[in-house]
């Protein structure tokens, strides 16, 4: 079978503006950052973004790539907004689509099985409906006859995930707690790009795990990048946690300061290197 492996420079490259980008993970958790990293050293912008945002809408929306957000909320979790996500949108610096985690989750639910929508219950009687006044609710055909929200399919272009091991064919494996829907990011997306911790071979992946650790299938992957440390300074149970001395600075710092200091050298190493030397400054 064939070997999906690439660089995250190599997977940028196959992103254009314009696109539809999902990005998986949760909050400041397990987000593919590394290849938001390789994101931020492109000039590819104009982009609509599906997350559940952290980190990457922030440094995303900071950097000026974001046409459209589509997201339930954007938190650091241990730092409730993110901060440079909130400067971004109080300069109406981009469009926004706000909707409920549910519906948010069965667009991508909707986008996976190739469906135009799919009906939910949450949104009614909420505010969703207000802010969003393109949303239609549909009436079930059936003897109950109740209505419901029409959510759209969240279809991405490209989707971008982080998870603890995967072999080279795109399996991909998480340890942690929780799957935070990243099959479905890649499962909704034409093109989707695993990175990881660990590439493995593929019988290592059940060796000490059971099955339903392998979340992401390699039919629904087109690439997959060894990227170590690839979620920092969100966390990747069980290999890390939360960087949260780092997460702090970044949330401190104007933008245009941390990028200078931690991004601006030209790749992941180098952005690794700045985050020792800073905290060898503070110890």
């Amino acid at each position: 079978m064939r070997d999906k492996t690439m660089t995250a420079d190599e997977v940028v490259s196959r992103l254009e503006s314009g696109m539809t980008l999902g990005i998986g993970g949760w909050g400041s958790r397990r987000k593919p950052m590394a290849l938001v990293r390789a994101l931020l050293r492109s000039d590819v912008g104009d982009l609509t973004v599906v997350s559940y945002g952290g980190p990457d809408v922030g440094m995303l929306a900071a950097a000026g790539r974001i046409r459209r957000l589509v997201t339930a909320f954007v938190t650091l979790d241990s730092i409730p907004l993110e901060p440079h996500y909130r400067a971004a949108r109080e300069r109406g610096a981009f469009a926004l689509t706000e909707v409920d985690e549910a519906m948010f989750m069965w667009g991508l639910h909707a986008a996976a099985n190739r469906l135009p929508f799919l009906p939910v219950r949450a949104g009614i009687g909420s505010d969703v409906m207000r802010v969003n006044p393109e949303l239609r609710t549909v009436t079930s055909p059936y003897e109950d006859g109740e209505t419901f929200v029409a959510m759209p399919a969240l279809r991405l272009d490209a989707a971008l995930v982080h998870v603890g091991r995967a072999d080279r064919r795109g399996n991909g494996q998480y340890l942690g707690p929780d799957p935070y829907f990243d099959d479905l990011f890649c499962e909704a997306a034409d093109a989707a790009y695993v990175s990881c911790e660990q590439i493995v071979d593929t019988a290592e992946l059940t060796k000490e795990a059971p099955p339903q650790t392998l979340l992401i299938k390699r039919h629904t992957v087109t690439g997959v990048v060894e990227a170590p440390q690839g979620a920092h300074f969100t966390s990747c149970a069980p290999d890390y946690g939360r960087d949260e001395a780092f997460q702090k600075e970044y949330a401190s710092l104007p933008w245009a300061e941390f990028a200078g200091r931690f991004l601006a050298d030209g790749d992941e190493q180098a952005y690794r290197a700045a985050v020792r030397a800073w905290h060898e400054e503070r110890s």
